[in-house]
């Protein structure tokens, strides 16, 4: 990597980004709030570039989360908060105090020593008093959940495989089929979720994105059916159920 390159670049596209705050009257408007739900669609566009393996996207995808970057620390410097450069600085001097076995004279022995001491330190640093702080309540709830269970993990509350899980689950099932008022009954079907995160999770399977795949694929061959169906010549309301069954069958080949 150039650097000479990098910084003439990022000087240059920050000044593309002042100049539209200060020229286009869509730019101008914008608010801290008014840009996070585009943040967050920018970020799953990305994970989708990543997911696809399409390397074109993801740059374009980056360039856009930059993009947020950058606008939101210049709306910060109007008002007076903070800047680009102390959006840097910041994150660089996080960076070297959670990295004590690169940038200091810690020893670790793996990537889950390496994670430890990463909430260890982060722990100490925010003032944090518990080990679950810190996981956003907006977060996507399988992926919330999952994360709440790796902190609990980190301190050896966990089962040691995945087949504790498992029993845990059909317990679960046991006391959904029990549940007598749909209060119960979402809250039993609640704790089936989570402990499925969790076995995905002892089976290294990321639950967010496993769903996600395979609402995808739902949605591949669903559309694929209702092409089926309207060249049967036929409406939905005139297929039966095991018509519409085989035509999925049919689809899933």
């Amino acid at each position: 990597m150039d650097t000479g390159v990098l910084e003439a670049e990022l000087s240059k596209f920050v000044g593309i980004v002042k100049r539209l705050r200060k020229d286009c009257p869509w730019d101008r408007v914008q608010t801290h709030r008014s840009l996070a739900a585009p943040l967050i669609e920018e970020a799953y566009e990305t994970i989708e570039a990543i997911e696809d393996g399409n390397f074109d996207e993801l740059r374009k995808e980056l360039g856009d989360l930059l993009l947020h970057v950058v606008f939101q620390a210049d709306l910060s410097e109007d008002e007076g908060h903070f800047d680009l450069a102390a959006v840097i600085r910041s994150e660089s001097e996080k960076l070297i105090y959670r990295h004590p076995h690169v940038f200091g004279d810690v020893t670790v022995h793996s990537a889950d020593d390496v994670s430890r001491n990463w909430e260890e330190l982060k722990r100490r640093e925010t003032g944090r008093t518990s080990i679950l702080d810190g996981v956003p309540a907006s977060m996507p709830a399988l992926q919330r959940a999952e994360r709440i269970q790796e902190k609990a993990s980190k301190v050896g509350f966990d089962w040691p495989d995945s087949v504790g899980v498992l029993s845990k689950i059909r317990e679960e099932l046991d006391e959904f089929e029990k549940a007598e008022t749909q209060e119960e009954r979402e809250d039993e079907f609640g704790d089936i979720l989570f402990s499925l995160v969790n076995f995905s999770r002892h089976q290294h399977i990321e639950a967010e994105r496993s769903l996600r795949n395979a609402t995808r694929k739902f949605e591949t061959r669903f559309r694929r059916l209702e092409r089926l169906v309207e060249d049967s010549g036929k409406q939905w309301k005139n297929h039966d159920l095991a018509e519409l069954d085989t035509l999925w069958e049919k689809v899933k080949k």
